[in-house]
Parts: structure tokens; sequence; C-alpha cells
């Protein structure tokens, strides 16, 4: 999978400890190799993860090698954004999107 810079890779093993066990909330997104608009979103995740640190923490997934996750949580598509928090999911998102808008779908998180 292609590492988005200040975005870390989860797995299948390590989600539940990542993720639903993360001190703050967290926006996952589920991408694969393939995928181009999970490519246009690299720099968005990348930028956000570096401005949010604090109060979000973002990681992301590769689907065709973590099934477990992806089927858990009913991704059927690629780029899915998730929220995360409390070990509950809060909101899922399908689809590229510019910084801004991103934003502000994540500023009730935030």
């Amino acid at each position: 999978m292609m590492q988005t810079e200040g975005v870390a890779s989860v797995t299948d093993a390590d989600f539940d400890h990542e993720v639903l066990g993360a001190d703050r909330p967290v926006l996952v997104k589920f991408t694969a190799d393939w995928c181009g608009p999970c490519r246009q979103l690299d720099p968005v995740l990348s930028a956000i993860a570096g401005e949010e640190a604090d109060r979000l923490k973002v990681v992301q997934l590769d689907v065709d090698t973590n099934p477990e996750v992806t089927a858990r949580y009913a991704v059927l598509a690629t780029p899915t954004l998730m929220v995360f928090k409390a070990g509950e999911p809060l909101r899922s998102m399908v689809g590229a999107r510019p910084k801004r808008k991103l934003l502000q779908e994540l500023e009730d998180v935030l």
C-alpha cells in the first residue's frame, strides 16, 4: 500500500487497538493501491493529519489485504472515510473531497 505522509497504516491485526482503543477521534481511510480517487485524498489527509494531530488521529487501511475490518464495517467502495470515537463508528463518507469540505464534515467531531 502506498504510504501517505503523516498517516499511519493499520491492519486487521491492530485495528481494534489503534482505532477503537484510541484516546481521540480517528479518521480511517479505507483505500487500495489501484484506487485513483484514494490517491487524490492523500495530500488532503496528510495536511489534516499534521494540522489536527492533537485532536484527530488519521490512519489508512488497505481493503485488499485487510478483508476482516473491511467486511465488519461493510465497506463496499473506495475511498471510504469513517470517523470513530470512543470505539464507535460515527460517520461514513464515500469518495474524494477537498480539504475544506472534509474539515466541515468533521467539525462536530473536532
